[in-house]
């Protein structure tokens, strides 16, 4: 995180895995189709995103590895 502030870096990461949770769920939930190499990004930007999210928080916390 290049993000000083460990709040600001916390919603930031949140926002960012909500936008692409939003998407996956589109694509399960909804019945939304794409072509086979979109859905690879989709869900590969939606892990990554959340492992940001898991480090924001495990800093926001004190709980850094």
């Amino acid at each position: 995180m290049t993000n000083d502030d460990p709040k600001q870096a916390y919603r930031e990461a949140y926002e960012a895995w909500q936008k692409h949770l939003s998407g996956v769920h589109d694509l399960l939930l909804e019945g939304n189709r794409l072509p086979p190499e979109q859905i690879k990004g989709l869900l590969n930007r939606e892990a990554r995103a959340k492992e940001k999210y898991d480090e924001a928080r495990r800093r926001l916390l004190g709980i850094d590895d």
